[in-house]
């Protein structure tokens, strides 16, 4: 495992996140990762501050088709047409949600009651790939028009901003992050 990914788990997977441009970032990275591996969009993650204007979704909104090959040739993100098209998409929709709720923060945190829901975990193996809370948000996002947004990426996004305490028991972040909600 690389430093890199190390320092990720150690210091932000599972950590409650409440800020929508933090949101947004983790909506384009969840996005970007599927079916890549997550050390791979670690690596690629300045990339992607640097093309997708620091995750700011008023910005991306505004990429036009022009911006999209622009995009395609810089080897700094996942080059991919479809991925790169869902990010702007989602950024537009990503703004919808932040007008009729006042925040991505309180939309999104309805889908586990404004708390992080958490897991007992003894061994990473039982941990699942979705939920009925994961099932519920991405069938939401989906309706408002986001891309990329399946369940299981929705998952990984609820673990990443700490809706979801996956660390396992036995790891020193689960005690860490519980509480912080």
């Amino acid at each position: 495992m690389s430093a890199e990914y190390i320092a990720y788990h150690d210091q932000e997977w599972g950590v409650p996140v409440h800020d929508d441009r933090r949101l947004f970032e983790f909506l384009i990275l969840e996005g970007a990762q599927a079916g890549l591996s997550w050390s791979t969009i670690l690596r690629k993650r300045e990339g992607y501050r640097e093309s997708f204007a620091d995750f700011d979704p008023v910005q991306v909104a505004k990429f036009d088709a022009r911006k999209v090959e622009k995009l395609l040739q810089f080897p700094g993100i996942v080059r991919n047409r479809l991925k790169v098209a869902a990010a702007i998409t989602n950024a537009r929709c990503f703004l919808e949600v932040q007008e009729e709720f006042g925040s991505f923060a309180a939309y999104s945190w309805q889908f586990v009651g404004g708390q992080p829901i958490v897991n007992r975990w003894r061994e990473m193996s039982q941990v699942p790939a979705t939920s009925p809370e994961s099932d519920a948000f991405s069938k939401d996002l989906q309706r408002r028009g986001f891309k990329f947004v399946g369940s299981t990426i929705m998952y990984a996004h609820m673990q990443a901003t700490g809706m979801v305490n996956d660390h396992v028991v036995t790891c020193f972040r689960h005690a860490e992050v519980r509480g912080r909600g």
